[in-house]
C-alpha cells in the first residue's frame, strides 16, 4: 500500500482536522454506492480507509511516522540492522566476490533462501511452489444512528450483504460519514486465504433538537422573559435527559453557556460540551402590564 500521507494527499505536519477533512471528501468521492461499476474506485475507496486508519488514530500515526509500522499497521521487519554493523549488508557485493554476475542469482538469493525457505524461491509462493489463493473481496454497508446511540456508545446488530449479522459497537470520535474497516467480515477467500472486510459506513441521523459541531453539540433553550431579565434556572436538554442550569440576570437572547462534559464521546475517552444558545420567549397574547413598561422606557430613551 502507499504513503497514507500521499493516499490523502496531505503533507506530514497536516492537523487531524485536515486529516480528517481530506478523508471525508475522498470517501465521500468513491464511495462505492456512488461508483457501483466502477472497480477502480472500488479500490480507491479502501486505499482512502486505510490510510485514515493510520493517520486518523494518534497512536498509529506516531507509530507510522517512527518507522514501526507499515502502511497497512504492520509491525515492520527489522531483522537485517545487524547485518556489516548496522551499516546494512550488501548482497550485490557479496554476489560479485562469488563471480554472480545477474542480479537475481548468486549469493544474494542463496542468502534470502536460507532465511526464508522455500518460499523465496518459489517468488513469495506458497508451500511447494503454489501461489497462495487470493483473499476473498470486500463488502460495503451503512449503519444509521442516532445521536443518542453514539453518545451512548451502543452496540447495534448489523445486517451485512451476504445475510450475516453482526454486534457493532458505535466507536468514540465517530463521525458522519466516516468508514469504519471490520476485519474479516467480508466474503470468504479461497482455501486457506484470508476472508474480505466489511466497510461500514457510518450515517447519522439529523437530529430535530442538537446540531452537531466535532464533539459538542448546539441546542437553543426558550428562555421567559422575567427569567432573562431576573435571572433563575432554566432546564436545558442533553442527550441523556433536561438538566438545570443557572441564568445570571439580564440575560440577552443569543448568548450562549457551555456545559462541559455534555456532548458527544472522543477518541480519547472525554467528552464534548454542549453549547446552550438563550432565545427569549415573549409571553404570550396581550400582557398590558408588559405593554406599558415598554412604552415608559422608550419614551424615557426617545425623550
Amino acid at each position: 500500500m502507499r504513503n497514507p500521507y500521499d493516499v490523502l494527499g496531505v503533507p506530514k505536519a497536516a492537523s487531524e482536522a485536515d486529516i480528517k477533512k481530506a478523508y471525508r471528501k475522498l470517501a465521500k468521492e468513491f464511495h462505492p454506492d456512488r461508483n457501483k461499476n466502477d472497480v477502480k474506485a472500488k479500490d480507491r475507496f479502501s486505499e482512502v480507509n486505510a490510510a485514515y486508519e493510520i493517520l486518523g488514530e494518534a497512536d498509529k500515526r506516531k507509530q507510522f511516522d517512527r518507522g514501526e509500522i507499515d502502511a497497512e499497521g504492520k509491525p515492520r521487519a527489522t531483522g537485517f540492522e545487524g547485518f556489516g554493523g548496522g551499516r546494512g549488508f550488501d548482497f550485490e557485493a557479496m554476489n560479485r566476490a562469488r563471480g554472480g554476475g545477474g542480479a537475481g542469482g548468486g549469493m544474494g538469493e542463496d542468502i534470502f533462501s536460507h532465511i526464508f525457505g522455500e518460499a523465496f524461491r518459489a517468488g513469495g509462493a506458497g508451500p511447494g511452489g503454489a501461489r497462495q489463493p487470493a483473499r476473498g473481496e470486500d463488502v460495503a454497508a451503512e449503519l444509521i444512528v442516532t445521536l443518542e446511540q453514539v453518545g451512548g456508545e451502543e452496540k447495534l446488530r448489523l445486517n451485512l450483504p451476504g445475510g450475516r449479522e453482526v454486534d457493532v459497537m458505535i466507536p468514540r470520535g465517530v463521525v458522519d460519514g466516516q468508514t469504519i474497516r471490520l476485519r474479516g467480515l467480508g466474503h470468504p477467500g479461497g482455501p486457506r486465504s484470508e476472508p474480505g472486510d466489511a466497510l461500514l459506513t457510518i450515517r447519522i441521523q439529523a437530529h430535530p433538537r442538537f446540531t452537531v459541531e466535532g464533539a459538542d453539540l448546539r441546542v437553543a433553550v426558550d428562555v421567559p422573559l422575567d427569567d432573562a431579565i431576573l435571572g433563575g434556572t432554566i432546564r436545558v436538554p442533553t442527550l441523556t435527559g433536561a438538566v438545570e442550569m443557572k441564568m445570571p440576570p439580564m440575560t440577552s437572547s443569543g448568548r450562549t453557556f457551555r456545559m462541559r462534559g455534555k456532548g458527544l464521546p472522543k477518541k480519547d475517552g472525554s467528552r464534548g460540551d454542549l453549547l446552550a444558545t438563550t432565545a427569549l420567549m415573549l409571553p404570550a397574547g396581550d400582557d398590558e402590564a408588559l405593554a406599558e413598561f415598554a412604552r415608559a422606557r422608550r419614551a424615557a430613551r426617545v425623550g
